[in-house]
């Protein structure tokens, strides 16, 4: 092999090691991410995130945690109130069950149970989140949830 071909084949291989770097540091992120929301410190979890977030749970007036959200100061009181207001359920082995990384998108794919505390009632949803990250930080976290079943639960009395 000539030098000029070998440097053909190293270069021709470099977007698919930044790819392959991207993804990995994507998954690592996720990773991180998932563990902090498990151990439950609101402050621990927002440090993964940019100062600003595009930030997306489809509003929903009967939860109380869920509304606009997009400073990272904003996303360690949304963790902060949801755990104040939601347990959840230690026997969820489907909590997730799905990562995909592509590049600096994630999408996770799972289910939420738990119950609400102010109403001691359960709720059970599927969702999917999806994510983003840039320069090590989440630059976007959009959740897909059955809000129904979550505001129902939210909801004394029904």
């Amino acid at each position: 092999m000539t030098e000029a071909s070998a440097d053909t084949g190293t270069n021709a291989d470099a977007p698919t090691r930044t790819r392959t770097r991207t993804r990995a540091r994507t998954r690592s992120a996720v990773d991180e991410l998932l563990s902090r929301i498990a151990a439950g410190d609101p402050e621990r979890v927002a440090a993964l995130f940019a100062e600003r977030v595009d930030w997306m749970i489809a509003e929903n007036p009967g939860v109380p945690w869920i509304r606009p959200r997009e400073t990272r100061a904003d996303v360690a009181a949304h963790f902060a109130e949801l755990a104040a207001g939601v347990a959840s359920a230690p026997d969820n082995p489907r909590a997730v069950e799905t990562v995909l990384v592509e590049g600096e998108d994630a999408v996770i794919m799972g289910m939420l149970k738990g119950h609400v505390r102010a109403t001691g009632k359960s709720f059970r949803s599927p969702y999917v989140m999806r994510l983003t990250v840039r320069e090590g930080r989440f630059v976007r976290y959009h959740l897909y949830e059955d809000s129904r079943a979550i505001a129902e639960a939210c909801t004394p009395g029904t």
